[in-house]
């Protein structure tokens, strides 16, 4: 299987529209995907419109990665349930003391819980 080398804006494309899709997919407002990423909800409605794509050399490029992560990770833990995946993003997790939304506004929080989900894949 040859690798098809991808030029740089494009990957900008494709992080920005599956982040704005995984933000779709856990049910998160705009707001809340702004807070993710640390941008404003103004940057949010471009990026929906693909009037702007984040640029792989920023910090938000890297926070929309590991945000795409996590939501593949835990789509293999509730099967792909949209309401298994919303309820669980939502509510809170006794083992990280705080429902994940919450956690996720920093990138300490984002990592812990993907490390979580990680964690809890590899049980599954």
């Amino acid at each position: 299987m040859q690798r098809v080398k991808i030029q740089s804006s494009d990957r900008s494309a494709v992080i920005t529209k599956a982040v704005i899709r995984a933000g779709d997919q856990l049910g998160l407002k705009q707001k809340e995907i702004s807070d993710i990423l640390g941008l404003s909800e103004a940057t949010i409605s471009r990026m929906k419109k693909g009037e702007y794509f984040l640029s792989e050399e920023k910090k938000d490029f890297e926070i929309a990665a590991l945000s795409i992560r996590l939501v593949r990770s835990l789509d293999a833990i509730v099967g792909g349930d949209p309401k298994a995946r919303t309820s669980w993003i939502r509510s809170h997790n006794a083992y990280l003391n705080q429902a994940p939304l919450e956690l996720m506004k920093t990138i300490t929080g984002l990592m812990d819980v993907i490390n979580y989900v990680d964690f809890r894949r590899a049980q599954v």
